[in-house]
């Protein structure tokens, strides 16, 4: 296995922040807020309880159900508590059911760029990723045509984000409903739907792939906690999908970790019990930081960037830079340009190929406005020593 590229960019510049260099780390896709005090109250009430037990492996019962409460609020998708598995975190909830669905020699269909880990996971269940480029000219975002080329019967998963991790990019429902028609053509297919960035979307109402009844018992929802509600550290995520396939992660997982932290169970539930509107402040902070480092890129020469409707992330195509020189190092590719950018200007972003998109880096705004301008400002000094 690979080690995370995202954690590999953020250790590095942790040791170059040790050794005292003022790093301005933009690799992490971590919201920069705290926790709600409600949901915070929450634990330390667990604490006072004596939550500090163990727990279902697929999580206590109030907090599915009201993990079912709020996917009928907010999503209009009906499920029952059996349908769902809480686990320790959306990573761990995807990689359960990868682990469950696909078996040595399975394709795994997976639109690029995609998540760094979903090719990591696909490797741990011996699948084989099958890879379907969708560029900067289309939003990020792959056609009906490219996905009916893509399945075959070799094909177990397919697996996506929206809104998506690296590109911001987020399907509509007119899109979604075109490739739900592929899917409904394929009915050995299981889709797994990574929207963990539900709550920063740009564009109004997040859509959901699993509102299309003629899929939708194939369709693995994947959510969790940690982006919308700023509760990276708590390591709370959940699928709701089809009772048997949640009685198999129920059981992988029961071998595996058991049930997750009882205490952030109870402030998960806190967080699920909430009103969507409780998350808007978050949102609208973001959306000014997109529109600030969009502003900003604009007087970048050579970067290419599209207009993100989701999450907290810029993904900018920096191909123009390959082959050019500071005199001491030329950048061959994207990774090149961020070790460049690191070592010269003191920011580390992550590079395009963690993605799947070697001509594009990812850059995190989720992070003040003062260090996105000074991030930029010392970008923009440092590409120009380029030639």
């Amino acid at each position: 296995m690979s080690e995370s590229e995202t954690l590999a960019m953020s250790r590095m510049s942790r040791e170059l922040k040790a050794e005292g260099h003022d790093v301005i780390n933009l690799s992490v896709g971590e919201p920069d807020f705290f926790t709600p005090d409600a949901v915070k109250e929450a634990g330390k009430k667990a604490i006072d309880e004596n939550y500090s037990f163990y727990t279902p492996v697929n999580g206590y019962q109030d907090l599915r159900e009201a993990i079912c409460h709020k996917l009928e609020r907010d999503n209009k998708l009906s499920y029952t508590p059996d349908q769902i598995v809480v686990s320790t975190g959306a990573k761990h909830s995807i990689a359960n059911t990868v682990l469950c669905l696909v078996n040595p020699g399975d394709e795994v269909v997976i639109p690029t760029p995609y998540w760094v880990s979903y090719r990591e996971i696909v490797k741990m269940a011996e699948g084989k990723a099958i890879y379907v480029k969708a560029g900067i000219e289309n939003n990020f975002k792959i056609t009906p045509d490219q996905l009916d080329e893509a399945l075959t019967d070799k094909t177990s998963v397919f697996i996506f984000s929206s809104p998506c991790n690296p590109t911001g990019s987020v399907y509509s429902k007119e899109e979604l409903k075109a490739l739900a028609e592929v899917f409904a053509k394929y009915p050995n297919v299981y889709i797994i739907s990574d929207e963990i960035y539900e709550h920063i979307n740009f564009g109004g109402k997040h859509e959901s792939i699993a509102q299309f009844e003629a899929i939708r018992e194939r369709v693995i929802l994947v959510n969790g906690v940690s982006k919308g509600f700023a509760m990276t550290g708590w390591r709370i995520g959940y699928i709701a999908a089809h009772p048997e396939i949640a009685k198999a992660c129920n059981k992988l997982q029961g071998q595996f970790t058991s049930g997750t932290c009882s205490i952030a169970q109870r402030a998960a539930l806190k967080a699920m019990q909430a009103d969507p509107s409780t998350t808007h402040s978050m949102l609208e902070k973001f959306r000014e930081r997109r529109d600030l480092v969009l502003k900003l890129l604009e007087e970048v020469p050579g970067t290419k960037t599209n207009e993100p409707q989701g999450a907290f992330y810029v993904f900018i195509n920096v191909k123009s830079y390959f082959g050019k020189s500071d005199g001491e190092k030329t950048i061959k590719d994207a990774f090149d340009f961020c070790m460049y950018l690191l070592k010269k200007a003191h920011i580390a972003l992550v590079p395009g190929s963690a993605f799947g998109d070697d001509e594009c880096v990812r850059f995190s705004y989720a992070t003040s406005n003062d260090l996105l301008e000074e991030a930029v400002a010392r970008m923009k000094k440092s590409l120009a020593e380029l030639k």
